[in-house]
């Protein structure tokens, strides 16, 4: 099929200087491109499952809200300050 593009000067003269050192077409080094890219596009849509390994049991603690990640830290780090004071407690 013909059709026609408009390229920047810049990329249509890498575009040439590539085709002439890899003795290709240019209409060859653009297609590649184009199915490369395509194909990098399809593959993001894929998803794989990830099965996390867990611990313990009964859920998260009273407080902890995964989606809200400063707290989240503050409770780390308060469980961290706890876990270095000598009897554990406040």
């Amino acid at each position: 099929m013909r059709t026609t593009i408009r390229l920047p000067d810049n990329l249509l003269r890498q575009a040439k200087k590539l085709a002439a050192d890899t003795d290709r077409s240019l209409t060859r080094v653009i297609e590649d491109a184009l199915w490369e890219t395509l194909s990098r596009s399809g593959s993001r849509n894929v998803r794989r499952t990830v099965r996390l390994k867990t611990f313990g049991r009964g859920g998260l603690r009273p407080g902890v809200d995964l989606d809200d990640g400063r707290t989240l830290r503050d409770l780390m780090d308060l469980e961290d300050l706890k876990a270095k004071e000598p009897d554990g407690s406040d």
